[in-house]
């Protein structure tokens, strides 16, 4: 059987990418792999065991995203506080949405950009979103 162990994004600013997902989600620096024109950096979830590879291609700074990439997610056991949390850190947290169907809550979440404007999606823990 497989095991999911992480997924890779580019970053353009290593050292502002590894703040971000260290101060906002907690994630630790487990692994870093060092070469002349790049660095690997795994950023790891103590939880879930799930990684982050951030890959600084050194030289260079921007990446477009296209239109194929959605979002990483994230569970948080009260969301209001994560929310709050990150409002006081000076980020800019969307607005918190409700998605419901016949009246039942289905999740809550909130939408936020890393520094390199990718997407990730915090959601309350709940029914699905374990």
């Amino acid at each position: 059987m497989a095991k999911f162990i992480h997924t890779m994004i580019r970053v353009g600013n290593l050292d502002q990418s590894m703040k971000f997902y260290q101060e906002v989600f907690g994630l630790k620096e487990t692994h870093r792999l060092e070469f002349d024109d790049f660095s690997l950096v795994y950023l790891r979830d103590v939880e879930s065991g799930a990684e982050i590879e951030l890959t600084w291609n050194k030289g260079q700074s921007e990446y477009t995203h296209g239109s194929g990439y959605g979002h990483a997610a994230f569970v948080v056991e009260d969301l209001d506080q994560q929310f709050n949390r990150l409002l006081d850190l000076n980020l800019s947290p969307a607005p918190i949405k409700e998605f419901k169907r016949d009246g039942v809550l289905l999740s809550r979440f909130f939408f936020i950009q890393d520094p390199d404007g990718y997407k990730i999606e915090v959601l309350q823990r709940g029914g699905h979103y374990q």
